[in-house]
């Protein structure tokens, strides 16, 4: 502690672990600044989509442009997965949700980036097993 304390004064600290995820220490008032600012953007960007969806997806797809390799269905998917997973880590405090959509959406977009992968995953596959319908999207 009385090295990390006065570190502090200048910005957040990390602390690495050898057999553990790393740490990060922050003072209160600017993790509660930080929330404030996450909740109060989050909170516009949701309603922009709920006014202008085409404009909240064409925001998003320029902060994320590996949006433009999935199908505009998908793309509708994704915009609204993700929103809703950040308007709720904004009003619980809790990112993992989003950060983890986020990242798989972004794995789905890699795949249909590749037509013969996309291609072998969206076909049937051999066998005899009975077919399961596809999940439907969280929202």
């Amino acid at each position: 502690p009385s090295e990390v304390l006065p570190a502090l004064e200048h910005g957040d600290v990390q602390l690495e672990r050898r057999d553990a995820e790393a740490l990060v220490m922050t003072r209160a008032r600017r993790y509660q600044a930080a929330m404030r600012g996450t909740s109060l953007a989050s909170a516009m960007v949701r309603d922009l989509a709920k006014n202008d969806a085409a404009l909240a997806a064409r925001l998003l797809a320029e902060q994320l442009p590996w949006l433009a390799w999935m199908p505009r269905g998908e793309q509708e998917d994704c915009l609204a997965d993700i929103l809703t997973n950040l308007a709720a880590g904004a009003e619980t405090g809790t990112f993992e949700p989003f950060a983890r959509s986020l990242a798989e959406w972004e794995h789905t977009a890699e795949v249909w980036a590749d037509p013969e992968l996309a291609k072998r995953l969206s076909s049937e596959l051999p066998g005899g097993g009975k077919a399961i319908p596809r999940p439907k999207v969280r929202r």
